[in-house]
């Protein structure tokens, strides 16, 4: 069953039910799903998981990878890197997922959304929403874990905000050397420039790419970015 608009644009509609029917996210969720011909919003996630770009974006990450994934807000890109999460636990590797944008409840209400139970991973996935995070605090925290774990970190624009924080292509350098020594595939969630215009190009590119602070993106081996349900892959 084809659905009326990306999951994004529905979770969105779900969102604002919450807002404005004071009605809790899960009801909300299938509220949403009844509309689009779904019994639950499980439902509806679980159909849409088949078609979701995850699983083959995922198939072709490698360890040692360090990953730039980009979009506009509203358009997929926390729940893409979940869902990568959630494909490396598929293949029984570990992943952790680095946030300063939201809180733990959040996260685990974006696992909702895409149809996982988060409990059924157990050790394996990992969340740290610590306002201590970065690149040296990542590289801490994963200074033992196995070859192959997914780190995804949200969001790269964040990572100097603090005076005191390395400069932010000192951290990069960090990540990408923590992902090749450790052989972990490092996802790096990114904000676009609000200059992109869609109407011009349907998927933004790595000059979209919101750099508040100079950045060499030639750090980053892969880059992903998403619109309206499209994805764009390439090599940098």
């Amino acid at each position: 069953m084809k659905l009326s608009a990306p999951i994004p644009v529905l979770k969105r509609k779900a969102r604002l039910l919450v807002r404005t029917g004071h009605m809790p996210l899960h009801q909300a969720l299938d509220r949403v799903a009844a509309e689009e011909g779904f019994g639950a919003w499980s439902l509806l996630a679980a159909t849409s998981a088949a078609t979701r770009p995850a699983g083959k974006l995922f198939a072709r990450l490698a360890p040692g990878d360090m990953v730039l994934l980009g979009a506009r807000p509203g358009q997929g890109k926390t729940l893409m890197g979940l869902e990568l999460a959630v494909e490396a636990m598929k293949a029984g590797q570990r992943s952790t997922f680095f946030t300063l944008e939201y809180t733990e409840k959040e996260v685990l209400d974006r696992f909702r959304a895409i149809g996982v139970d988060r409990a059924q991973f157990g050790v394996l996935f990992e969340l740290d929403s610590s306002d201590a995070i970065n690149a040296e605090h990542i590289a801490r925290r994963m200074a033992t874990a196995p070859r192959g774990t997914v780190v995804v970190v949200d969001y790269l624009q964040l990572l100097d905000q603090k005076r005191d924080n390395p400069e932010l292509t000192e951290q990069v350098r960090t990540l990408k050397a923590l992902a090749r020594d450790k052989g972990l595939i490092v996802v790096m969630i990114s904000q676009i420039d609000r200059s992109y215009d869609p109407s011009t190009k349907a998927v933004p590119d790595l000059g979209d790419v919101r750099l508040p602070n100079p950045l060499d993106l030639r750090l980053f081996d892969k880059a992903c970015f998403l619109n309206q349900g499209e994805m764009r892959f390439h090599a940098v």
